[in-house]
């Protein structure tokens, strides 16, 4: 089965300038070099009367009319800015081929743009000058302006083009990789700005509105609905993407997302794509989230984040039965980190967390937004579900290291009952997995095998309890009911597996 990748330099491009020379196949889009691909956008204040909604019928069916979004066009254009980079490349000894890339130093801050668009290029030998574009907004009057990290990651010069033509050098402020933020300042007066938003209001199916330079076409506009909240993508820990299917392409990083009212309330930023392009799935970094870095960056020149030294993983309606919840809500706790805040404050693998800060944990997506969040040596107020017991913890927040986030693991049994072949763990097996007990997993049929067990999985418990035999382990299963959660380490990640038995 193909892998679907997230494509974050999907959305920001690049091409590359060679001093000796360089072809670029364009399909007939234009001549010579082109500098199609990355993000820009401009917004601009808005009248407080919001555009006219869709028309329904007065009676009778439905009837569902298009959103007429021109006048936010119209009025946050001119604050919708283009953004190009300039960069070097170190020079690649890699020979070219028809309709290949060559290659380049991987180590090279902006190689990511050629894995994507490569074959779109001929590289031949020789010093090396890379170009990419990418979308931003101003925010106040004064020249800040947000963008994506990735657009300006690794540039040398970087210029903001606005909707008048005029062109400025802009100056990094800062850049904060884990939310994919960064904030410029050009040296301007009296700039037209966007109106901020509120994301917590949207709703899931309302008309929402993009606007950027989707491979090099300038202020393009276009539309869909918000598709879902709170999305926590692969290696996006903490951020709780808007999903849309607004069409998003390269070009479009570092745009806003307009709601029907001309608020910004996202900063496009990744695609969901087997092809590098627009698929239907695009996804924006909520504009909340967005200002609460812009302000760290802009006051303290970097980001910091509270941190518990957890991860968790989503409760489904198994794992509800298995520890006795009445729905499936919560963060379930996997695994805690040896001496981190969490286990000092009395935080254990199995606790269901309900409320953080009396903030409620409905997915476990939400956990990592609120704990980075918090200020690192406050203390956190943590409702939690123990052995089918309501519990309450007060744990001091530590800060979290530089590419550290609260982790929240995706979903993942023995013989007998579980369909498991197991052994215990040999010393020098826990010592490298750094366990007490466990048993390794031989083989897997069953209910284990269709809950996603594999051989190698080192089972640690059994609905809480530490197994540390197989004769235990068929104990435990055979005095257990319809559910069974077994807690399950794999490549050094815990997660807890729901079994429903027969």
């Amino acid at each position: 089965m193909n892998r679907q990748t997230f494509a974050r330099s999907t959305i920001a491009a690049a091409v590359l300038v060679v001093v000796a020379g360089l072809y670029v196949h364009s399909n007939g889009i234009g001549s010579g070099i082109s500098d199609a691909n990355a993000a820009n956008v401009v917004t601009t204040p808005l009248a407080s009367t919001p555009p006219s909604p869709p028309v329904a019928a007065p009676t009778g069916n439905v009837i569902a009319m298009p959103t007429d979004f021109s006048s936010i066009v119209e009025r946050a254009g001119p604050a919708v800015v283009n953004i190009s980079v300039t960069g070097s490349a170190k020079a690649s000894d890699a020979s070219s081929t028809e309709g290949g890339s060559g290659q380049l130093d991987p180590n090279d801050p902006l190689s990511q743009f050629f894995k994507r668009f490569g074959p779109q290029l001929q590289i031949p030998h020789g010093p090396q000058i890379m170009r990419g574009l990418g979308s931003g907004f101003i925010i106040s009057s004064d020249g800040l302006i947000l963008t994506n990290a990735h657009v300006v990651d690794g540039a040398q010069e970087v210029t903001v083009k606005l909707t008048d033509r005029r062109e400025f050098k802009a100056k990094v402020l800062g850049s904060d990789k884990q939310s994919d933020i960064a904030v410029i300042r050009i040296a301007a007066k009296n700039l037209p700005i966007v109106q901020i938003g509120n994301p917590a209001l949207t709703k899931v199916g309302e008309p929402v509105l993009a606007i950027g330079s989707p491979y090099g076409f300038e202020n393009t506009a276009t539309a869909g609905i918000v598709s879902a909240k709170s999305r926590s993508l692969p290696d996006d820990n903490y951020v709780p993407f808007i999903q849309t299917d607004v069409a998003v392409n390269p070009g479009n990083s570092g745009g806003p997302l307009f709601n029907i009212k001309g608020q910004v309330i996202g900063i496009n930023s990744q695609i969901y794509s087997q092809t590098g392009g627009y698929q239907g799935l695009s996804f924006s970094i909520p504009i909340n989230v967005a200002m609460n870095v812009e302000q760290q960056l802009v006051q303290h020149g970097k980001v910091t984040r509270g941190h518990l030294g957890v991860s968790v993983q989503e409760v489904d309606q198994a794992l509800a039965n298995s520890f006795g919840l009445p729905k499936a809500e919560g963060a379930l706790v996997g695994s805690v980190d040896k001496g981190g805040p969490a286990e000092k404050g009395g935080l254990e693998t199995g606790d269901v967390i309900l409320r953080f800060n009396g903030q409620q944990i409905d997915r476990s997506a939400d956990l990592p937004e609120f704990v980075a969040d918090s200020k690192p040596g406050t203390t956190a107020n943590i409702d939690v579900v123990r052995n089918g017991k309501p519990k309450s913890l007060a744990i001091k927040v530590g800060q979290m290291e530089v590419g550290k986030l609260a982790a929240n693991d995706a979903n993942g049994g023995a013989q007998g009952r579980l369909g498991l072949a197991v052994r215990p763990l040999s010393p020098d097996e826990r010592q490298q997995a750094g366990v007490t007990g466990g048993l390794v997993v031989g083989e897997v049929s069953g209910p284990s095998a269709l809950a996603g067990i594999q051989a190698g999985d080192v089972i640690l418990s059994v609905n809480g309890t530490a197994v540390s035999s197989a004769e235990q382990l068929r104990q435990l299963a055979n005095k257990a009911g319809k559910n069974v959660a077994l807690l399950v380490q794999r490549d050094g990640q815990k997660i807890f597996v729901p079994l429903t038995l027969s």
